[in-house]
């Protein structure tokens, strides 16, 4: 019997283990010039285990996304780099001033206090498709 339930309470703490990823707080802020990129930010959790793997982000309202980290350049000057991919292990803010989805290529339906879907891919598979709250140029973050 004890093995039954040591064998039983094992699989209960694998499957905790492999719960899925997920998504909070996804925000887009709408460019102040038409045409120009916009900047999309959210709280990516990896869902247990050592970590997933962010590779990519997608929405139906851009042409396309690419994931983006802010720094301190040269001359204390801000800059971003691209990544291609970003370690989840627990949770990873997208926020302001640091990493960040930049969206190109916005259709130009798009209207601050509307919606839109953004798809987080990761290396293993798994996606994860969330309605990201549309925010206006110079309006407060949500």
């Amino acid at each position: 019997m004890k093995t039954r339930w040591a064998a039983l309470m094992a699989a209960v703490a694998l499957a905790g283990c492999q719960q899925g990823p997920s998504v909070e707080d996804a925000w887009v802020r709408l460019p102040a010039v038409p045409g120009r990129p916009a900047a999309g930010y959210a709280i990516v959790h990896g869902g247990g285990g050592a970590g997933r793997v962010l590779t990519g982000v997608s929405s139906p309202a851009a042409e396309r996304a690419e994931l983006h980290e802010s720094m301190t350049g040269h001359g204390s000057m801000m800059a971003m780099q691209p990544l291609d991919r970003v370690r989840v292990n627990g949770t990873v803010s997208f926020s302001p001033g640091g990493k960040h989805i930049m969206l190109f290529g916005l259709s130009p339906d798009l209207r601050a206090g509307a919606s839109a879907p953004m798809t987080f891919a990761f290396e293993d598979g798994a996606k994860v498709t969330v309605d990201a709250k549309l925010v206006a140029a110079g309006d407060p973050a949500p």
